[in-house]
C-alpha cells in the first residue's frame, strides 16, 4: 500500500495548504510520484496540489461520498505512487456541523489508518506550543499524530524555545518554517484565486513552498514516517462501466478555462465510462460548443470575476441556449447556474434561465442535504443525495416552477430549476458518492 501522510492543524489559517503543497513539490522534484488529496468538497487547493505533482488533485469528502467510499477513492487516486499527501480541511476534529467527527480530518485519517503532521502557527507562543500539541494528540487515541511542523517562527531563539517546550512531549518536531511572504497565495471571496487564473505566478508560488519545506522541514524523517502507516485493506473505487447510448459516444461538453475551474476528477472519469466522449472547452475564448455536443456540463468557478467577457461572448451563450432549448441535458451547479441565468450583476448571460443573478455580501456555506423534488436528466423525483454550497451570490427567484432540490438547511427549502433538459441548482455533488447520476445523464444525451 502506498505510503501516505495528512497534514493537519488545530485550525484554519495554520498553514495545512503551504506545506501539504510543498511538501507534495519537494517530495515530486526526489523523483517520487506523489499522489495529491484534499479532505472536504474544497476545489481550489487541488489545483496547486495538481500543479505541485502532475497528478490530479483529488477529494476525500466523508460527508458527500460516505465513510465507505473515502479509502476506496483515495487507493483508486494514488494506485501506482510512490507516496500519497493528504491536506486536512479546517481544524483536525472539525467536521460537518452537528455531525460529530463526520467529514474532519480526523475521522479521513483514521479511516485511512494514516498518520499525522500537525502544523502549528507558532507565531504567538513559546512554552504553551506543548499544551496544545499534548491536548490533540491525545484527544482521541485512535488519531495518531506522529509529528508536528511548527510554522511562522520569528527567530531562532523563538526556536529554541518552541523546541524545548516540545522534548517532553513525545511528538517530535519534523519542520520548523519562518514567515515567508513569498510562498503566500492571494485569496478574494471564496478563498484562494485558483492556479487557472495566475498560472505563471502559480508555479512560482509553489516553487518557493517546495523550496521552503525543503529547507525546513526534515524530509526523510516525514518519508519514514509516511512509510510506517499500516496496510489499508480496500480495494480501489472504479467507475462503473456502461455501454454508450445506441452504441454509439455522445459528446458531452464540459466548461473549463479560468471562468469554471471547481470540478472533482471522477465527474469526467464517470462520465466517460458511462459511455460518453468528453471534451472540455473555455466559455471565455470558445464561440460554439464542441462538434456534436449532445450533452452540457457546467460546474462551479468565477463567473462573477469575468461576467464582462462571458458577455461578449455572445456566439457561445447563443449556442447554449439553442442547445437547452432543444431540450439537451444541462448540468450546471453554482457558476453554471449563474451563466445559463438571464443577467449577472445587470450583465447578459446566456438567458436560458428567468432569474437574474447578483453579488451579495453574504457568504453561503455549508453541507446540504437534497432530495430531487422532480424528474430531471440528474436524478428521478425522491432520489436523496448530500452535496454543499459555497457562494457568494443569489439568484431571484431561487427556485423555478419546477425546482431541482429540496434542502434541509435545518429548516426546509427548495432550491434550484428543472426546465425541459436542464438541472440547474447552487449545490455541488459529487457523483462517485452516486455514480447514477452521471449514466443517467448520458442516457438521455441520445
Amino acid at each position: 500500500m502506498v505510503a501516505r501522510l495528512v497534514i493537519a492543524a488545530p485550525s484554519s489559517g495554520a498553514g495545512k495548504t503551504t506545506v501539504a503543497t510543498g511538501l507534495m513539490a519537494a517530495f515530486a522534484s526526489r523523483g517520487l510520484s506523489v499522489s495529491p488529496h484534499k479532505v472536504g468538497p474544497d476545489y481550489i487547493d487541488p489545483g496547486y496540489h495538481a500543479l505541485a505533482t502532475g497528478r490530479p488533485g483529488r477529494n476525500l469528502d466523508a460527508y458527500m461520498c460516505g465513510t465507505g467510499l473515502v479509502a476506496p477513492l483515495f487507493a483508486h487516486g494514488s494506485r501506482g505512487c510512490d507516496l500519497a499527501v493528504v491536506e486536512g480541511v479546517m481544524g483536525l476534529y472539525d467536521g460537518a456541523a452537528d455531525q460529530g467527527e463526520l467529514a474532519s480530518t480526523a475521522q479521513v485519517a483514521k479511516l485511512l489508518r494514516a498518520p499525522v503532521v500537525l502544523v502549528v502557527d507558532a507565531s504567538s507562543q513559546s512554552r504553551s506550543v506543548a499544551a496544545l500539541v499534548h491536548g490533540f494528540a491525545s484527544w482521541d487515541p485512535e488519531v495518531r499524530i506522529g509529528g508536528v511542523i511548527l510554522n511562522k517562527v520569528a527567530t531562532d531563539r523563538h526556536e529554541h524555545l518552541l523546541r524545548e517546550a516540545l522534548g517532553g512531549s513525545g511528538v517530535p518536531v519534523l519542520g520548523v518554517l519562518r514567515r515567508a511572504p513569498a510562498v503566500s497565495t492571494p485569496s478574494r471571496h471564496l478563498g484562494l484565486v485558483p492556479v487557472a487564473e495566475r498560472q505563471a505566478a502559480a508555479v512560482e508560488a509553489v516553487a518557493a513552498q517546495a523550496e521552503q519545506v525543503r529547507a525546513g522541514c526534515d524530509l526523510e524523517g516525514l518519508l519514514a514516517l509516511a512509510r510506517s502507516a499500516p496496510p489499508l485493506d480496500s480495494e480501489a473505487w472504479t467507475p462503473p462501466v456502461a455501454p454508450p447510448p445506441a452504441g454509439r459516444r455522445p459528446v458531452v461538453a464540459v466548461a473549463g478555462g479560468a471562468a469554471f475551474t471547481f470540478s472533482y476528477a471522477e465527474h469526467a472519469e464517470l462520465l466517460r465510462a458511462a459511455g460518453a466522449e468528453v471534451v472540455t472547452f473555455d466559455p471565455l475564448r470558445d464561440e460554439a460548443l464542441p462538434e456534436g455536443t449532445g450533452g452540457l456540463v457546467i460546474g462551479g468557478g468565477f463567473p462573477e470575476v469575468y461576467a464582462a467577457e462571458l458577455a461578449a461572448n455572445e456566439p457561445l451563450r447563443k449556442a447554449v441556449a439553442e442547445l437547452a432549448a432543444g431540450g439537451a441535458p444541462i448540468a450546471a451547479e453554482c457558476a453554471g447556474l449563474l451563466y445559463l441565468a438571464r443577467s449577472l450583476d445587470g450583465t447578459p448571460m446566456c438567458g436560458v434561465l428567468d432569474a437574474d443573478a447578483r453579488m451579495s455580501s453574504r457568504l453561503t456555506l455549508g453541507y446540504r442535504e437534497a432530495v430531487a423534488v422532480n424528474d430531471s436528466v440528474l436524478a428521478a423525483a425522491g432520489t436523496r443525495l448530500r452535496g454543499h454550497e459555497f457562494h457568494r451570490t443569489v439568484i431571484e427567484p431561487g427556485a423555478g416552477p419546477l425546482a431541482a432540490w429540496g434542502l434541509r438547511q435545518p429548516e426546509m427549502r427548495t432550491e434550484g430549476f428543472v426546465q425541459g433538459g436542464v438541472h440547474a441548482s447552487y449545490v455541488h455533488t459529487h457523483w462517485a458518492g452516486a455514480p447514477s447520476v452521471a449514466a443517467r445523464f448520458v442516457g438521455r444525451c441520445g
